[in-house]
């Protein structure tokens, strides 16, 4: 399993043709406490950056985007109920949603753990 970044702060977890989305340590660390999630519907096709989401918390709201051409195959219903789930575990539990890869190359675009990394310390 390959895990890539985006600049905004998006992380995929890549297994085959598909990958789960979700925020990263640093974007639920900059928005604070988690309150609502506004998640894509299951079956709809994004192109890479697309907003397919929102995410909003005590302090700022935040669009959350397609990182890569795809379909939306399943959404976190657990996020939805427990929005705190992005900011406790959002590596794990607070995953947003998995998207079938229309294009696969766009991976190579993303960062991997390391530039995001030194990426995000300069944020």
């Amino acid at each position: 399993m390959t895990i890539k970044y985006t600049p905004d702060h998006e992380w995929l977890k890549v297994d085959g043709d598909t990958a789960v989305v979700g925020i990263t340590h640093h974007a639920q660390d900059a928005l604070g406490d988690v309150v609502f999630v506004d998640l894509p519907e299951v079956g709809k096709t994004f192109a890479a950056k697309d907003i397919a989401g929102v995410v909003e918390s005590v302090k700022a709201a935040a669009d959350v985007y397609m990182p890569v051409t795809g379909e939306v195959t399943e959404v976190n219903e657990a996020l939805r109920a427990d929005p705190s789930l992005a900011n406790s575990d959002p590596l794990g539990a607070g995953w947003f949603f998995k998207v079938k890869l229309s294009n696969p190359s766009e991976l190579d675009a993303l960062m991997d753990e390391t530039s995001y990394t030194s990426f995000s310390a300069n944020a």
